[in-house]
């Protein structure tokens, strides 16, 4: 996501226009006391102005998904291999991606290109959680998973971004804590990932994904919501593991959205505290 049209900045097509000439249905709320309560509604420039930190780094919103992969490469020879169906692409590969974690965040990805599809996925991932809101927090992360010249040309440019001013925007007081009561949502889910171009040194990953953000409250006026976009990240084998060294993002693919019913605020809130992320591999 980015501070501007992340996942629950349903600007820009996300939520809206979904090409063609199909139509879309709208299913309204059936209850009058909670903003949740089941339709769906545009964003306001207080989410727009959510997500699009500056130039190297486009911050995302939410978080939970899969990002998996397989191996197309056949596991047999023999005669008793040929009746069975290839692999699919998008089959997880079985692999585990990692064994070991740098300040919360998963570390010590494989030196391939499905490591390198691993990494991207779990940064996502970091880079659109609700950390990225506190100061010491977003510090660590963008320590972590970007090269040391990369994350000292960020650290500035992103405290500015993630002023006060724009924190309360989004219902935020200056730490980046919610008001008591309310369920502050950021999240990132991974829905796949594809390599563009792979060497030993450096790759270049594409994530599709879906967001989430919102303040989740029953007297919230930006209830959370979900968009989809595509984050391609520029990495590069430093120090044992691959790091991020410049970062972007566009819109979509979005799918048409169902007819599912929106939850109350009570469940996005319980849903939240409940669920937890996942560690992504290819």
């Amino acid at each position: 996501m980015s501070l501007g049209d992340e996942p629950g900045d349903g600007a820009r097509g996300d939520d809206g226009g979904y090409g063609g000439s199909g139509q879309t249905r709208t299913r309204y709320p059936d209850r009058t006391g909670d903003v949740y309560g089941g339709a769906r509604r545009g964003r306001g420039s207080s989410s727009r102005s959510l997500i699009t930190v500056v130039g190297v780094v486009v911050l995302l919103i939410a978080a939970i998904a899969f990002a998996n992969r397989g191996d197309d490469s056949s596991s047999g020879s023999g005669s008793g291999n040929s009746d069975k169906a290839k692999t699919s692409p998008t089959a997880a590969s079985g692999e585990r991606p990692v064994a070991s974690k740098a300040a919360g965040i998963p570390a010590g990805f494989a030196h391939s290109a499905q490591g390198a599809q691993s990494a991207a996925a779990n940064y996502a991932v970091a880079l659109g959680s609700t950390g990225m809101f506190k100061t010491a927090t977003r510090h660590n992360i963008v320590n972590t998973i970007y090269t040391s010249a990369a994350a000292g040309q960020l650290q500035g440019p992103m405290d500015q971004a993630y002023s006060a001013d724009f924190l309360s925007k989004l219902g935020l007081d200056a730490d980046g804590n919610p008001p008591a009561g309310s369920t502050f949502v950021s999240r990132t889910i991974p829905v796949g990932t594809k390599v563009q171009q792979y060497s030993d040194s450096s790759a270049k990953v594409s994530v599709w994904y879906m967001g989430l953000i919102g303040m989740s409250a029953q007297t919230s006026t930006d209830p959370v919501s979900s968009t989809w976009k595509t984050w391609t990240f520029e990495l590069q084998w430093d120090s044992g593991d691959w790091k991020i060294v410049t970062d972007s993002q566009k819109d979509g693919p979005a799918p048409v959205p169902g007819d599912d019913k929106a939850a109350t605020s009570d469940e996005i809130s319980k849903a939240i505290e409940e669920y937890g992320g996942f560690t992504y591999a290819r």
